[in-house]
């Protein structure tokens, strides 16, 4: 549980997560569209995926990350509050709209 609340404890890595709620992500839209370094994304994503929240895959050179069905089972109230409580963020919002524009112009290729 420590590790689930310390993975939680850091606003970009709540950013991150509130954009997998919506659909998988791949790291170079972290980088892209939240103004990270690939070491800085990769890092903040792995410590979701080792406390159990996330998941990811490899396809060629990008790695994609999507919520742990085995997280959001064990945890359903606490999941269902973080997608609710993350979406009233400005921050949200703005990270949304960037990530759209993002996908829409395939800038990436992933």
């Amino acid at each position: 549980m420590v590790d689930i609340f310390r993975a939680l404890g850091d606003e970009t890595r709540l950013r991150m997560l509130a954009q997998i709620f919506q659909e998988e992500r791949c790291v170079c839209e972290f980088e892209e569209c939240l103004g990270l370094t690939q070491s800085n994304a990769s890092r903040h994503l792995m410590t979701l995926k080792r406390s159990g929240i996330l998941l990811s895959r490899k396809k060629a050179q990008w790695t994609y990350y999507r919520m742990n069905p085995d997280f959001v089972e064990s945890h359903k109230n606490l999941y269902e509050y973080l997608k609710e409580e993350l979406v009233k963020s400005q921050t949200y919002h703005q990270d949304s709209k960037k990530f759209a524009e993002f996908k829409q112009n395939n800038r990436c290729g992933c």
